[in-house]
């Protein structure tokens, strides 16, 4: 009986081990690079990758149509 818990024991410190070494091989969230610059957008403040962002008049947006609107203020 002794001989089977301990068996047991092994098993599940090996099978976390292996999970724990897997994961900590990912980048991010939805394998989203953690070192990426989030900008922000000029008409609704909304944080978003450098990547995914629309540049008009020099100025920076989350969307098309914010891009049409123009910075909040205008």
């Amino acid at each position: 009986m002794g001989r089977l818990v301990v068996l047991i024991l092994l098993i599940v410190l090996a099978v976390w081990l292996v999970r724990r070494a897997i994961r900590g091989k990912r980048s991010g969230p939805a394998g989203v690079p953690r070192n990426q610059d989030l900008v922000r957008c000029a008409h609704s403040a909304v944080h978003l990758p450098r990547a995914e962002a629309r540049a008009a008049g020099g100025v920076l947006y989350c969307s098309e149509e914010h891009a049409r609107l123009g910075p909040v203020g205008r």
